[in-house]
């Protein structure tokens, strides 16, 4: 079924025709649900040592030889390998501004840098050509205000949507979606009225509602308001109209700033039996000097998805706000501030 698209999702569709390389010419024809729609169902991984930005490193390269690439990601494995090593028990106390964490054996980032339409990449972004997000001097200044309240222990208020277990850490229930350390598993449900993408970090479960036009009035929902149709072998799907503190995406190396306004269009489409290429551009004007766009591949996962139990037994938060107010009774400044 298939339904002429408004007018913004047929904008945002010519600025992902015009870039993308569709994935039809492949000549792979997906099996079909059986109301005819290309069957996308399953669990699906994004987990990818490949960061949303292109690293200095690469000298603008997107695309990397077989031997860069295992150079690359046998140094990443040697590093989780080497951290997932027992500690030494006579090992001197951390210092104060680095108490450590959990080892990596909880961790899963991807054995392998990204690789799509057969090409192995440095970077999600494929546009702008350089592999970064081209910030306007607005959005540069919104993001740096947000990193920095972020950092803040004033109330609950200010901690990471993650941590307060509203929605999953960094955008990995999206739009767009992209990979966090661990959970990166997504379960597509299809059915004729809506397509439900369940992320495993949270359980953020996000409907799309299929052949259909975003609320009126706009509604500013948690993963934003997305409506999707089907082009050929291809489902796409636009989202608008985001929680005004979902802002802020931040995971490590998978950082980006959005206004509630801003637009992301999605298309899945499945490339073999294991694979969905998932393409997606951003259209912020409010932050960005012009749209962006990126490519990363969905691999088939033979895993269940297990309940995240997110806040049973967590006494972090509330240590966090109670050294917050001792800070405050003593006259000490505890906020850190964010610098790049």
């Amino acid at each position: 079924m298939i339904k002429k698209p408004s007018l913004l999702a047929a904008a945002m569709m010519s600025l992902s025709v015009s870039f993308f390389v569709q994935a039809a010419d492949s000549g792979y024809v997906a099996p079909r649900t059986e109301f005819g729609a290309p069957d996308l169902q399953g669990t699906w991984s994004i987990a990818t040592q490949t960061n949303l930005e292109r690293a200095e490193r690469f000298g603008g390269k997107l695309v990397l030889s077989e031997d860069e690439a295992q150079r690359i990601e046998a140094a990443v494995r040697a590093g989780f390998e080497a951290s997932n090593r027992p500690s030494d028990p006579n090992r001197q106390a951390p210092g104060s501004d680095n108490v450590g964490g959990y080892n990596t054996f909880w961790m899963d980032p991807g054995q392998r840098l990204a690789m799509v339409n057969g090409e192995i990449r440095t970077s999600i972004i494929v546009d702008p050509a350089d592999g970064k997000l081209p910030y306007s001097e607005k959005g540069m200044e919104n993001f740096r205000a947000a990193m920095t309240r972020r950092a803040g222990y004033d109330g609950p208020e200010v901690r990471p949507l993650g941590e307060r277990c509203v929605v999953g850490f960094g955008s990995t229930g999206g739009p767009p979606k992209l990979p966090v350390l661990y959970n990166n598993n997504t379960q597509i449900v299809q059915t004729e009225e809506y397509v439900v993408l369940l992320a495993e970090m949270n359980h953020d479960a996000r409907v799309i509602r299929m052949n259909a036009d975003h609320a009126q009035p706009p509604m500013n929902y948690w993963m934003g308001d997305s409506v999707g149709y089907y082009e050929d072998e291809t489902l796409v799907v636009v989202t608008t109209n985001f929680h005004k503190q979902q802002n802020l995406r931040s995971s490590l190396d998978h950082r980006f700033y959005g206004s509630p306004e801003m637009v992301v269009t999605e298309r899945f489409t499945r490339t073999a039996d294991e694979t969905i290429e998932y393409q997606f551009t951003v259209d912020d004007p409010e932050n960005y000097t012009q749209s962006w766009s990126g490519e990363l591949p969905m691999t088939a996962s033979g895993e269940q998805i297990y309940e995240y139990a997110c806040h049973e037994g967590n006494y972090a938060l509330p240590g966090i706000l109670a050294g917050a107010r001792r800070a405050e009774a003593d006259g000490t400044d505890y906020a850190p501030t964010y610098s790049q």
